[in-house]
């Protein structure tokens, strides 16, 4: 993993009253993109509520590079990570229009990771949700973020 810094988890829990899309019903996934990677769910068939409680990683070279849900910017990494106390509250993120959020999210530390569970609004549908948890980990004997 040469210039790796970190991995970023990325865990899609669940879709809530997504749009369907056609009359036969509606087979959510979600895309995630990150420069050049690019990870898929699993496809729920005929259901607006899907659980997918998939969990993708990407190994991370620039921490500055953006993350995107489908087309929709959710994420930018540009936090620096310290060795941190057990549940320290790093940061609280209030929905905006730079954003998705639904509500508001908190970044905090646990067991030496940075872990965020966030509800993301969809944009240009007419409705749903998607709820998912980040979480950043170093790669040992990589350059400091």
């Amino acid at each position: 993993m040469e210039d790796v810094v970190g991995l970023l988890r990325i865990r899609v829990k669940r879709g809530i009253n997504l749009v369907s899309r056609d009359s036969l019903g509606s087979d959510p996934f979600v895309v995630i993109t990150m420069g050049p990677h690019k990870l898929k769910t699993r496809g729920v068939e005929n259901n607006c509520n899907p659980e997918w409680n998939d969990e993708l990683t990407l190994a991370v070279k620039d921490p500055n590079e953006s993350v995107n849900l489908t087309s929709s910017r959710f994420l930018r990494l540009n936090q620096w990570i310290q060795e941190l106390s057990d549940g320290i509250e790093i940061r609280s993120v209030k929905p905006s229009r730079d954003n998705c959020l639904s509500e508001e999210s908190k970044i905090i530390s646990s067991n030496g990771k940075i872990v965020q569970d966030m509800i993301l609004g969809l944009r240009n549908v007419e409705s749903g949700e998607v709820e998912i948890q980040i979480e950043w980990t170093n790669v040992p004997g990589s350059r400091d973020l």
